[in-house]
């Protein structure tokens, strides 16, 4: 077992480099398509096998007697690794096509594969050294696919993501000798450590606070948000989808390993530290909805869009209850689907059209009919309409809300909540209506059929039947995560 577990961490890596070095593959686009895609596949499987032995553990290396770069697979894990390795594959598959004439198509799928290795290893961390190892070098192996273009832009776009990562991540490295001072250790135990050290001590709040907000940075949470829709549309359109839906759950996990794993729920339930977290949380998803519907820009609108909705998740972990923590799960899966899913169709619409504002799409769903239903139903899927899986989660963190016992703050998340979504749907279905009803004065003559190839259009299709499986068979991970819960509050 212990081979399985490196080789699905590592396995994806050596795809990239085979993709680099191999002169066959050099030369050849075809077998770089089969290597990676291939890959992928195999690495799908891997991790769908691995959830099958929950609570294996295997040493990586042992830097001193108490520092040790150690893995550890539990439920939590395999859910973002389940997820992460499924999104990767689809988009990967989008990339063929949207990128079949790029000049830099081999460096981007070298770097792709890379950033996927790292992002297993974080979901399997034993340890928040281990964590934080896998966290840099993500980080830093995903910064290409920002800078792809090589335009201007896109370099000082590439710019101020590292800015802002390394930033969250030193405070991330400041949390962890700080809390192996207090804590004594830095391994993760269901429920955390702090909880049986008894009441919590003030240099631990503050450090736990600076933790959160800097792991928060990757996901996107006030104050720290400014990276994400700077650098988000400049990278092509497979590299925002994961940025979006899969790379900001890498700040996600952080958070949700440090809250739960490490200092323990019961250890900040009713502090200051709950308060902030609740109260930033908030804040984003709000300001992010806002910024969001009043971009004009396509992709960065949903750039916008995911600063908000990963908060949605956020709050859920501040609500520290079973409820609200199930929600926050379910909307990590339901979220990076949806939101994979329109990145995708905005890829698609600009690759196949140039057009890049929202106001210059009326008419598109005459042309590009699958792009724009699969849009339609990712939108639904966001604003939270049954049967998605957005329905589903969002009603989990109402409920959890309401229930966390934190005086207004109960009543003004649901709120906040409802704004949120009917905001959602004031950005994403005026592409829609504008899309199939672009009115009686609109020249349907100039039309012609712009709808990509199978390449694009299947990955879309899986992940807008996606958007309304979450839903329909909620229940059963509904159930997985139910005793992920049980084990940490």
């Amino acid at each position: 077992m212990n081979v399985f577990l490196i080789l699905a961490i590592f396995w994806p890596a050596l795809a990239g480099v085979a993709v680099w070095f191999l002169p066959a593959a050099k030369e050849n686009r075809a077998l770089r398509a089969k290597l990676n895609c291939g890959a992928l596949g195999l690495e799908l499987l891997g991790v769908i096998a691995l959830c099958f032995a929950q609570g294996h553990e295997v040493t990586l290396l042992s830097m001193t007697p108490t520092l040790h770069i150690f893995l550890r697979i539990d439920a939590i894990g395999s859910i973002f690794a389940v997820l992460m390795c499924s999104m990767w594959l689809l988009a990967a598959v989008f990339a063929l096509e949207y990128l079949g004439h790029d000049a830099h198509e081999r460096s981007f799928q070298a770097f792709y594969m890379t950033v996927l290795s790292a992002l297993v290893g974080q979901c399997y961390s034993g340890s928040m050294v281990t964590l934080y190892v896998f966290y840099e070098l993500m980080t830093l192996l995903s910064v290409p696919l920002v800078v792809h273009e090589r335009t201007p832009q896109a370099v000082a776009a590439g710019v101020k993501y590292l800015i802002y990562s390394i930033f969250g991540a030193m405070l991330g490295l400041l949390g962890i000798f700080f809390f192996n001072y207090y804590l004594g250790t830095v391994t993760f135990v269901p429920g955390g450590v702090a909880s049986a050290l008894g009441a919590p001590q003030g240099g631990l709040l503050a450090i736990t606070f600076l933790v959160i907000l800097g792991f928060g940075t990757k996901a996107g949470m006030f104050p720290m948000h400014g990276w994400l829709p700077t650098a988000h549309p400049v990278a092509p359109a497979p590299a925002s989808a994961v940025l979006s839906g899969v790379i900001t759950k890498a700040g996600v996990l952080a958070v949700l390993r440090v809250v739960y794993y490490l200092v323990g729920a019961d250890t900040l339930r009713g502090t200051w530290v709950q308060t902030a977290f609740m109260t930033l949380a908030l804040i984003t998803v709000f300001m992010g909805s806002m910024l969001a519907y009043r971009e004009p820009l396509l992709k960065k609108r949903l750039a916008y869009s995911t600063v908000s909705q990963v908060s949605y998740v956020l709050f859920g972990l501040s609500c520290m209850v079973p409820a609200a923590f199930s929600g926050a799960i379910l909307h990590v899966v339901a979220h990076s689907t949806i939101k994979d899913a329109l990145f995708l169709c905005a890829g698609a619409i600009i690759h196949q059209t140039g057009k890049t504002y929202v106001r210059d799409l009326r008419g598109i769903g005459k042309q590009m009919p699958i792009t724009v239903w699969c849009w339609t139903i990712a939108s639904l899927g966001l604003i939270g309409i049954p049967p998605t899986g957005g329905f589903v989660s969002k009603w989990q963190l109402a409920t959890g809300s309401l229930a966390s016992g934190m005086g207004a703050f109960s009543v003004i998340g649901p709120i906040v909540l409802i704004i949120s979504a009917l905001l959602t749907a004031a950005y994403l279905l005026p592409v829609t209506i504008n899309g199939f009803f672009p009115g009686s004065d609109f020249d349907y003559a100039s039309l012609e059929n712009r709808e990509g190839g199978r390449l694009m259009t299947v990955p879309m299709i899986v992940l807008a039947a996606g958007v309304v499986l979450v839903g329909i068979l909620a229940q059963p991970l509904m159930n997985v995560i139910a005793t992920a819960a049980s084990a940490v509050l």
